[in-house]
């Protein structure tokens, strides 16, 4: 199995961006029809995730330079600012009104800030896996850490929450699909660390691909 996951790498690392690309190019053309914000979120975070999935494929022919620094140095950089979205997600899927609407867009607008941030002071290194080159952290100061650690859990389980509260409430289940395959693949991927990056970018796709499913639902619910 890991050498069928070894050997795929590479090309699955461009079909993946070009799939992620389509879903965001999707979403973008329903938000233009609609103006309904939600796809506006969901199309913002696949930018991100295509950015993601672009750059490390950009590893199976780049080498250590500078020009793929600054690519990959832009890979954290919008992964600390288009991550926290999903709070707004989980705010427009539960319907918040009032007090928690502009909580749920100040605590977004902070951890964008403090993604952001992230990003920008995070130290890379070079790592070469299955024929990739990519840029990794090394180091970053503790806060970063910890921003990271909230970009990461802090999103995918209230995220989770939300989707449990909206399959509950609307009956679809896409929310909380969406969260929880990206946290499963996550977790698959920590059985072979190595390859975690490339098994957990299973879990971004079923992620962009359910995010769409359940931005299509809520849309025409609310028709």
């Amino acid at each position: 199995m890991l050498k069928i996951l070894y050997a795929s790498c590479p090309i699955m690392l461009w079909f993946i961006t070009v799939a992620e690309l389509c879903f965001t190019y999707l979403l973008f053309s329903r938000y233009a029809k609609t103006k309904n914000l939600i796809f506006l979120l969901s199309g913002l975070i696949c930018v991100g995730l295509t950015y993601d999935a672009l750059a490390l494929a950009l590893g199976c022919f780049m080498t250590e330079s500078a020009v793929f620094l600054a690519i990959s140095r832009l890979r954290y950089v919008f992964h600390g600012g288009l991550i926290p979205l999903i709070f707004l997600i989980c705010a427009y899927a539960l319907d918040f009104k009032g007090f928690w609407k502009t909580a749920a867009w100040i605590i977004t607008g902070v951890l964008i800030a403090l993604g952001i941030a992230d990003g920008c002071i995070r130290q890379l290194g070079v790592a070469n896996v299955a024929g990739i080159c990519r840029y990794i952290s090394v180091s970053a100061p503790a806060w970063a850490e910890i921003v990271n650690s909230l970009l990461t859990f802090g999103t995918v389980i209230p995220m989770m929450i939300a989707g449990i509260v909206v399959w509950v409430k609307q009956k679809t289940p896409h929310l909380f699909l969406s969260a929880f395959l990206m946290f499963a693949f996550s977790g698959l991927g920590a059985a072979c660390l190595e390859l975690m990056f490339y098994i957990s970018m299973y879990g971004e796709l079923l992620m962009a691909l359910f995010l769409m499913l359940y931005a299509d639902k809520k849309v025409n619910v609310a028709k």
